[in-house]
């Protein structure tokens, strides 16, 4: 044993040293800052002092002005001449690094198109754990391993999170999170650890990392397992909102002249033969899924950014080519805000299969996970039970006893595909690549694939340099995106919410919600509401479309105008978050969402039939029941009246449509009648029942006998039931009708017993999405 630590302690020390020599190095290099650029004048430059009110706002050219552009006309509609009508690159996938691309060479002065067959982050780009971090797991493989590529990959993110801060600072912050250490080994080597990562980040560092004593790590997260805590170590990461992110790159792209439109699907590529003969990808068929309208778009270099979708894109160049892309399942949660502290999130380095599990809060809810399970590539990926059941049972290992996960608890559930990949110039293809992969084909379609959020930048960067290299660009200059912020980062600060609760009257907390996911823009947003409203109180701010979240009616309408949302998934999954948040209250907002779109986008009764189906569908990839597609929309819009109980009844109510997957809730009444039975098999008046009472006590409320029995609910609680005389508490039996009346409203779901999920091995999985 003595040994052991011994030898862990040596090996950390003389890691430490090493990092330590070469922290120094770099920081030394990092001092002298980027390379010198020329002057780049930013569009979205203003002289309003951050915090006020922007005398004007640039608006973002229309959706058929895009389109129009794109099919070789002036954005009026009128007619272009010929030379003017090809790109420079035409840019397939509006995800993270799609839209990064975009930006990229727009910023450099090319000419540059953005089409996506979805909408901006509709994949693997909104479905992240929300981090923005170098990876202290990546760090500890990369040193425990002698991994040059993985030490690079931390380097490099690290840089990344700091430019990520600066560009917008309005999406994205700094976010405690806490190491629980239970062995008084683990501490020193921890605080090794995070020193090292603090150390590797230079220049670009952030907040630097602590340790904290047993007391003052309960007082910082009082909901942790109290039971051998030594201490903790805390240390800073980033967090950002990712699909909001990516929304901001492809707008801001736009403010700087590239052409970006969503829904918008390549069908085809274009080929044309070079001076030597050889074909070479010069262009796309593309159809616009609003319309059904197709056209072809020439450009001098096509990219690939499609992340998990690469291989569809690469075969219509190549049919015969191998798969590239080997897909991993990323699986989180939400979880009510109560069961994390507000500003400090938690990472469990040591899970059941030696992988990390984050527990942080977002958004004003808690993101749990993640899972890394092989999987298939498809659109709408689904979490499955057994990788919520796992993901529950790792988060309920480390928090206290009296703080009791069930299933009912979570939010929402959502899976994104991430896209690790196989170099096909490799010697061994089964190999996957650690980082990104740059893939440039015989015809010239280069393909970015692999990476995380955090180092979408630069790999964008390095994509455009290769373009810029083999198609023969001319960029005016080099690349800006270090520096150029994204939109509504420019006359933003950390107080603006302030002047929104005095100009407009709003609650502090929306606008605290529209500050902190707008920006700037959150004046424009108030605006859009004062003018659609004409009265002197802005009732579309005052209306939220939800009444337990901050999301405003006038956020649904900005998100139309300004922000090229054309669908209700676009505006709950991805501009306004709220299935994301809670997928039940999405599921009630629905109705509302769509008879706003409606007036916006001139829908028709039978396009906002198609729309509520499509919200529904959406719905049930993110935790909601197949059975709510068999509901009407009144169905859903009435959902949360029935969401308690609150009728009077004898017997309780274990049958409530409208709390699939919600924590079982009783009324008043029906609680009452709960403790009275209990009273009458309470023999001693001591707050106790046996086991053999559980089956009477159940029959006298008429519980329903679940389909597997009530040994699993039983086993849930913590009750031992092999012998009939063991004492059993009332919460413990509150406990078991609450996990009952759950199954019973999710339409037989039940505990799953085998939690062994098919994971990808820790030294091949990139860890979170």
């Amino acid at each position: 044993m003595w040994r052991q630590q011994f030898a862990r302690k040596a090996i950390a020390y003389g890691a430490a040293t090493t990092v330590a020599g070469y922290a120094g190095y770099s920081y030394y290099k990092q001092q002298a800052g980027p390379y010198a650029r020329t002057v780049y004048a930013d569009p979205l430059e203003t002289p309003t002092p951050p915090g006020m009110r922007p005398h004007a706002f640039w608006t973002p050219p229309k959706r058929i002005e895009m389109l129009n552009d794109l099919k070789g006309l002036e954005r009026d509609g009128s007619a272009k001449a010929a030379d003017e009508r090809e790109y420079d690159l035409l840019v397939i996938g509006g995800g993270a690094t799609g839209a990064g691309c975009t930006l990229d060479a727009a910023t450099r002065g090319l000419k540059v198109a953005m089409v996506e067959r979805d909408d901006f982050a509709s994949g693997t780009s909104s479905k992240s754990t929300k981090l923005v971090h170098g990876g202290v797991r990546y760090l500890q493989k990369a040193i425990m391993g002698l991994d040059y590529e993985q030490w690079k990959m931390v380097r490099e993110a690290l840089h990344e999170r700091k430019t990520f801060l600066h560009i917008a600072p309005y999406l994205s912050n700094e976010l405690p999170i806490l190491l629980p250490v239970y062995t008084w080994w683990q501490l020193p080597y921890f605080w090794i650890g995070c020193k090292m990562y603090d150390l590797l980040a230079g220049k670009q560092g952030i907040t630097g990392s602590y340790a904290l004593g047993r007391s003052k790590t309960l007082e910082n997260f009082p909901m942790l397992r109290a039971e051998n805590l030594v201490g903790s170590l805390v240390y800073f990461d980033g967090q950002h909102n990712d699909a909001r992110m990516n929304a901001a790159l492809a707008v801001t792209a736009a403010a700087h002249g590239a052409v970006v439109a969503n829904h918008v699907e390549v069908t085809s590529l274009i080929k044309e033969k070079d001076e030597s003969g050889a074909e070479k990808v010069r262009g796309a068929m593309l159809r616009d899924n609003e319309t059904g309208e197709e056209w072809a778009v020439r450009a001098k270099g096509v990219i690939n950014a499609t992340g998990p979708f690469s291989d569809a894109i690469l075969k219509m160049d190549e049919p015969d080519m191998p798969d590239i892309v080997a897909p991993s399942s990323g699986v989180h949660l939400v979880l009510p805000s109560y069961f994390s502290p507000k500003n400090m999130g938690m990472l469990d380095p040591a899970t059941t299969d030696g992988r990390v599990v984050f527990f942080l809060p977002w958004e004003g809810g808690v993101v749990a996970g993640t899972t890394d399970t092989m999987c298939s590539v498809e659109a709408d990926p689904r979490p499955s039970e057994k990788e919520i059941e796992w993901i529950l049972s790792e988060i309920r290992r480390f928090l206290s006893p009296e703080v009791k996960i069930r299933r009912g608890d979570v939010l929402s559930a959502w899976s994104g595909i991430r896209p690790l990949v196989r170099d096909p110039k490799a010697a061994n293809t089964k190999d996957l690549v650690r980082n990104h992969m740059i893939h440039e084909s015989e015809a010239g379609l280069i393909t970015i694939a692999g990476g995380k959020w955090t180092t979408y930048r630069e790999m964008s960067k390095e994509t455009v340099d290769r373009a810029v290299e083999s198609f023969g660009l001319q960029p005016l200059r080099e690349c800006q995106t270090e520096s150029v912020r994204l939109i509504g980062s420019h006359a933003w600060s950390d107080t603006m919410f302030i002047k929104l609760v005095q100009n407009f009257g709003v609650d502090p907390d929306v606008a605290k919600h529209l500050s902190h996911n707008y920006g700037d823009r959150a004046w424009a947003v108030c605006a859009l509401a004062d003018r659609t409203n004409g009265s002197a109180q802005p009732a579309s701010l005052e209306q939220r479309i939800h009444p337990r979240y901050p999301f405003v009616e006038a956020e649904v309408r900005y998100a139309v105008q300004y922000e090229y949302a054309m669908s209700v998934v676009d505006v709950i999954g991805r501009r306004l978050r709220l299935a994301f948040l809670d997928a039940q209250a999405a599921r009630e907002a629905l109705p509302r969402v769509i008879d706003i779109m409606a007036k916006e986008l001139k829908w028709d009764d039978a396009r906002k039939q198609r729309e509520g189906r499509k919200g529904l569908e959406y719905l049930t990839t993110m935790g909601l029941p197949d059975s709510i597609l068999g509901e009407s929309p009144a169905a859903a819009a009435n959902a949360r009246e029935g969401f308690i109980n609150l009728q009077t009844t004898r017997s309780l109510d274990f049958v409530d449509p409208a709390s699939y997957y919600r924590r079982g809730q009783f009324s008043a009444e029906e609680i009452g009648a709960i403790l009275a039975a209990f009273s009458e098999f309470d023999a001693h008046g001591d707050g106790h029942i046996e086991v053999r009472d559980i089956q009477p006590l159940f029959d006298s409320i008429k519980v329903p006998v679940p389909d597997n029995g009530f040994e699993p609910f039983l086993d849930a609680a913590g009750i031992r039931h092999s012998d009939p005389g063991n004492a059993v508490e009332f919460e413990q039996v509150f406990d078991v009708l609450g996990e009952i009346k759950e199954a019973t409203n999710a339409k037989g779901r039940k505990p799953t017993s085998e939690l062994n999920l098919n994971q990808i091995p820790t030294h091949r999985s990139g860890g979170s999405v």
